[in-house]
Formats: structure tokens, sequence, C-alpha cells
């Protein structure tokens, strides 16, 4: 049975970079309705398949530099355990399957599904090896993310919205770059030829820079919030997260896979958990 393997190929632990696609629903309570939920877990289970594809793509590309660093040497395509051939028919019907489901639903969705495997096509070819383009490239992945939430359920987002996205992809993505040049660096091996390109110095003022203007442009975000400008309440909430997060990087050595560092430490797990309890208490109290 190659199903397992398929499934280890799409790399279902990054999916949650996806729940992205929730943020216009949680910042639209309390005008929400059961249906606009739904619409929204679809347009979730779509961007994992559309994502699951574009990463077995992304391992095809990549098979001969993962059989030789340590920690991706163990996926199925670079480990030998599946055919290419098998992989790539795979992720090509369902991809196909998925924006003809996005088409279904909406319009719209489907594009902008596209739009994320244009990008994506591009970076595994060419933006990868481009110093800090290859970083907003993640980053516009993520906006790609919060874009289909809010065109699932049909509801308008501000520019403010849409910078906050980006900038914090940027920052968990100036995350992960320094950790990879530091363990290139203690290993002496570098697997990605672009970072050599990078220095742990560039990457700090990157990462501090980036955390600023996360906390500024979601401060604008709640002074201008359509609803009630008490979002501001939850201001401090991303302060602690954004300082919580800059600790585990430069002092606990983390970084390297934020969708794993944002489960795995309970500190940023409550944050968030709390942040998304307040707001939800916001919205509807001050509607």
């Amino acid at each position: 049975m190659r199903l397992p393997l398929l499934l280890r190929a799409m790399r279902p632990a990054q999916w949650t970079k996806n729940l992205f696609v929730f943020a216009a629903l949680l910042f639209h309570i309390p005008d929400d309705s059961p249906a606009m939920v739904g619409q929204a877990v679809a347009a979730f289970v779509l961007f994992s398949a559309v994502s699951g594809s574009v990463y077995i793509f992304n391992d095809f590309v990549d098979l001969e530099s993962d059989r030789a660093n340590p920690e991706k040497q163990d996926r199925p395509l670079a480990a030998g355990l599946l055919p290419p051939r098998t992989a790539l028919v795979f992720g090509g019907g369902l991809l196909l399957v998925a924006l003809c489901a996005a088409f279904a639903l909406r319009p719209l969705l489907a594009a902008t599904l596209a739009a994320y495997v244009a990008l994506n096509i591009a970076y595994s070819l060419r933006i990868k090896h481009i110093p800090i383009a290859d970083l907003f490239a993640v980053a516009a992945g993520f906006v790609l993310r919060a874009v289909a939430g809010g065109v699932a359920i049909q509801v308008p987002f501000t520019s403010w919205f849409l910078l906050c996205a980006m900038l914090l992809a940027l920052f968990l993505a100036t995350g992960k770059r320094r950790f990879e040049v530091l363990q290139a660096q203690t290993e002496g091996a570098c697997h990605r030829a672009v970072l050599r390109e990078y220095t742990p110095e560039l990457l700090n003022q990157l990462s501090s820079v980036t955390a600023a203007l996360v906390i500024m442009a979601y401060s604008m975000f709640s002074f201008t919030a359509s609803h009630t400008p008490a979002l501001m309440l939850t201001i401090p909430f991303v302060i602690y997260g954004m300082f919580r997060y800059l600790l585990l990087i430069h002092i606990a050595g983390k970084g390297g896979r934020p969708e794993h560092t944002l489960i795995d430490d309970k500190q940023i797990l409550l944050t968030v958990f709390t942040f998304a309890v307040l707001v939800v208490i916001v919205l509807w109290t001050f509607r």
C-alpha cells in the first residue's frame, strides 16, 4: 500500500500553516453563520490538498539535495520508498480535483489556489535560490491563505489585515532561515546554496525589524477595526507572543520548524488560545 507513503509525502504536519484560512472567519464574529464556518472548513481542506500536492512537487525537484540532508533524507521520495512518477501522478490528480472542487465552491477561491500553486512552482524552480526574495515568496503564500479564507466566506478584508499576515509570515520565515544558517555553520555543510548569502547577524536584524512591524501593523488593524476599536485590548497578547517566539529562536535555539514550535510550546499555545477567545469576546460584546 502506497497510500500512507503518499500521505507522508504531502507533509500533513505542515498543514497547520493553513489555519491562516480561518483568520477572516475569526475577525468577522459575530457576523459568521454555520454556512460560513462550513465554507471556511472546506477552504482549509482544499488548501491542505493543494499544498500537499505542492510539497510532492517540491520534493521531486529537491530529490538529490534532500538525499544529502539528514533532516530530509527520510522523506518518502528522498528515501526511495515512493517512485517519483507515482508521486507526481497522485499529486497532479489531487491538485486537479481540489481546483475543480474550489471552482464549484467559489471561482475566486480556485483562482487563489491556482495563484498559490504558480507561486510555489516558481519558488521551487527559481525563487528559493534568491536571497530575500525567497522570504517574500514564503510570506506571499501565507497572504494567499488569508485571502482564500476571506474569499471562501465572502467577507471583505482590509489592507492592514493582509499586511499583518505577510509580516507575521516574514517573521517566521526569517527565524527559520536563521536556524538553517546556524545549523549549516555548525555542521560545516550547506545543503541549500542560498544559505551562503545570509549571516546570523543579518537575520537577527531582519527578525527584530519584522517583529516590530508585526506589532505595529496589528495595532493599526485593531485601531481601525470596523466592529470596534476595543480590539486593541488584544495587542498585549500579540506583543507577548512575538517576544516569546523571539526568546525561543534566540535562547532555546528553535525556529527551524515554525509549525512545530508554535504547537510544542505551551506558552505560545496558551497565548494564541487566549488571544482568540478575547477576540471573540470583544467582537461579541461591542458588536
